[in-house]
């Protein structure tokens, strides 16, 4: 069942690749969340070597490289993502080395050579989350840090109707879901039906905010904070009714988007 949902949600991200390019990259860490920049959650990173799990289109890697990291390495399932970050960093006058590969499998990436190993908005994409966060450990150095962001896991049980927002969803679900995603159409995991039309079939666990907590504390993290907040503009500004699955309405009653960062004992 693990490999046919890689190979799915690697299918679909290959065939969406292009509609999210440059979404979601370093500062942003995720929806309505408060950025880098004002969480101020990266050590200095000039001089450093830097590993992006899910690095997409490689904007978070040009980031780190503009803040002076001296090695830039990247890991995607998909291989069309993987096309597009070679090409893009290779514009921007970078040479990264980038494995087109599952989170939950090493290509080949060195062990305890890394500074920093960080996730934005990808580590969700995980299908066993402690072997992943074995393997981050396994690439870090001693004391190196370890950021990711994913969506907040209250938001798959919020759900808007009639002009409220209501828990109708179970905290405790565990089971693996599959959603389509349109790219012209913001897919609703609450509501499948929306989004029957033309989709690509993805597929995710629920998880907890316990269970982040306790994997990383098994694989030898100590968790030094955990954000999860949202952002001042947003919480100052007046917005309608949205049953939008990621929206500022509901952004003002509840985080989006959670991030944690770490460090290896």
């Amino acid at each position: 069942m693990e490999k046919d949902i890689i190979k799915q949600n690697k299918e679909s991200w290959d065939a969406i690749a292009d509609s999210f390019f440059g979404v979601t990259a370093l500062p942003v860490y995720g929806c309505f969340i408060p950025t880098e920049d004002e969480l101020g959650l990266f050590p200095e990173l000039e001089n450093k070597k830097v590993l992006d799990i899910g690095c997409g289109s490689g904007h978070s890697l040009k980031w780190c490289g503009d803040k002076g990291a001296k090695e830039l390495w990247g890991l995607d399932l998909s291989t069309k993502q993987i096309e597009n970050a070679t090409k893009f960093l290779s514009d921007n006058h970078y040479k990264p080395y980038l494995f087109n590969a599952p989170m939950e499998q090493n290509p080949g990436i060195p062990e305890n050579y890394f500074d920093i190993v960080y996730s934005i908005y990808a580590i969700g994409w995980t299908i066993d989350m402690q072997k992943t966060f074995d393997l981050v450990s396994s690439y870090l150095k001693k004391d190196g840090v370890f950021i990711f962001s994913w969506d907040h896991p209250f938001l798959h049980c919020i759900e808007a109707f009639e002009n409220t927002l209501i828990f109708s969803g179970s905290y405790f679900e565990e089971e693996p879901f599959t959603f389509k995603k349109n790219v012209n159409v913001p897919a609703n995991r609450n509501n499948p039906d929306l989004n029957k039309e033309s989709g690509f079939p993805l597929t995710l666990y629920n998880r907890r905010l316990s269970d982040y907590i306790n994997a990383l504390a098994k694989t030898g993290f100590a968790v030094e904070r955990v954000v999860e907040e949202t952002d001042r503009k947003t919480l100052e500004s007046d917005y309608a009714f949205s049953s939008r699955y990621y929206s500022p309405y509901k952004a003002k009653q509840f985080p989006q988007s959670i991030v944690f960062k770490s460090r290896k004992l």
